[in-house]
């Protein structure tokens, strides 16, 4: 698989985005983009779960990509608080569905910041079919834009995450779960934290789990 994973530049808003993208070797096959954690905080697209969780699409026929937001490593720009890093997220969906016109469907994940983005996209781009959050942080940001949660999707949170307590991600469960017509499926890892050190094959396991559950193949 390493040979098959490309290094690639894609055009952004404020310049090049760094991003790695491999392509599925079937027709018609779905794709995804995985979005990085907080870049003031080390976040890269390298982070060992964005890596784990981009395998796992790949793993399971996507076409997929992760990309470094902007100011980061070889992607130009500077962080924006978000908004541009939004933007940078909008331009990779762009790219990827222009590389394979005769997808299937197209999710959208992040891990941590990344998760806030991902959720802000989905608002965004109706194309949208499923999403996947990774230890996301209502405590830190404001979801209150879920109103409604367009789509279905996963998220996953450690028992023991130390930057969120576990009533924030509660509440966020009950309120979407209040919402008709989709379903966010909230699996939590006994003994994780919020980088889920020494959980890593627990996490993909539920993520792949869920992939194989929801994913379909014309």
């Amino acid at each position: 698989m390493k040979n098959k994973v490309k290094e690639i530049f894609i055009p952004g808003p404020c310049g090049r985005i760094q991003a790695k993208y491999i392509k599925s070797e079937k027709e018609n096959a779905p794709i995804a983009i995985v979005l990085q954690p907080h870049p003031q905080y080390g976040g890269t697209m390298n982070n060992k779960i964005v890596f784990e969780i981009f395998n796992s699409f790949y793993k399971n026929g996507f076409s997929v990509i992760r990309i470094n937001f902007r100011g980061v490593e070889k992607s130009d720009g500077v962080f924006d608080n978000g908004q541009g890093e939004l933007s940078d997220a909008a331009a990779a969906l762009d790219w990827i569905e222009k590389e394979n016109p005769d997808y299937t469907q197209c999710w959208v994940s992040g891990f941590s910041f990344g998760s806030l983005i991902c959720m802000q996209l989905i608002m965004r781009r109706p194309e949208v079919n499923k999403f996947i959050a990774i230890s996301p942080q209502p405590n830190v940001y404001d979801f209150t834009f879920l109103a409604p949660c367009p789509i279905s999707g996963l998220m996953v949170f450690g028992k023991n995450d130390e930057l969120v307590p576990e009533e924030n991600i509660l509440n966020l469960k009950k309120r979407l779960n209040l919402q008709k017509n989709i379903e966010v499926k909230f699996e939590s890892i006994p003994g994780a934290n919020h980088f889920y050190n020494k959980k890593e094959k627990e996490l993909t396991l539920i993520v792949e789990n869920y992939l194989k559950e929801k994913i379909t193949i014309s």
